[in-house]
């Protein structure tokens, strides 16, 4: 075969699988119809799936669990990066998990801001308490997500930590978990 021959082949399984891709994915996730549009919007839509299949996990773990007396901050194991290239040591997360029947809270330490995640039923005004915790805290929200299926509600949050945050990440999900309550009380004001 000629090389004119294999790169149009190519471009008719690149065109195909494109269109592939573009029909499988809900029309509001691609802007125009270029490749690169086209792409972007499947990994938007994917990283949607993904977050949607995170809240229904937790949902069903949230009830298999049976109902303990309060929310207890553990930390998280480091979690091995197999496809990094500096090898499975390289880049580990500090962070803490703090669940309860009500919500699951993580946080992880990733350079220099948090990953923030709650999983939760939804909750009428739970994110301006969340938002009104991190904000006490000092931290600065650069990027949410909200995400929600049925009455499950995923908020994903990265904030920067600011110059006065002195709090571990233990404290920050027990924080945040408390803001689940109806009168939130701050460790820090207890202290």
């Amino acid at each position: 075969m000629s090389h004119i021959a294999v790169e149009r082949n190519r471009r008719r399984q690149m065109n195909e699988h494109l269109r592939v891709l573009r029909s499988l994915t809900p029309s509001f996730y691609i802007k125009r119809g270029d490749q690169a549009s086209i792409i972007g919007g499947v990994i938007e839509f994917i990283k949607e799936l993904h977050q949607v299949l995170q809240c229904l996990e937790s949902k069903k773990r949230r009830n298999s669990l049976s109902p303990s007396p309060g929310p207890s901050p553990r930390p998280l194991q480091p979690s091995p990066q197999p496809d990094s290239p500096f090898g499975v040591e390289s880049f580990k997360e500090l962070g803490a998990c703090c669940n309860s029947p009500v919500a699951d809270v993580e946080a992880k330490l990733s350079g220099s801001n948090v990953i923030l995640r709650t999983i939760s039923r939804r909750i009428p005004g739970q994110i301006v308490k969340i938002i009104n915790v991190l904000e006490k805290l000092s931290f600065e929200i650069l990027h949410l997500n909200i995400s929600s299926m049925e009455d499950t509600v995923l908020y994903s949050f990265v904030i920067k930590i600011g110059l006065e945050c002195k709090i571990s990440m233990e404290e920050l999900a027990l924080e945040v978990q408390q803001s689940f309550c109806s009168d939130t009380v701050f460790v820090k004001d207890i202290i």
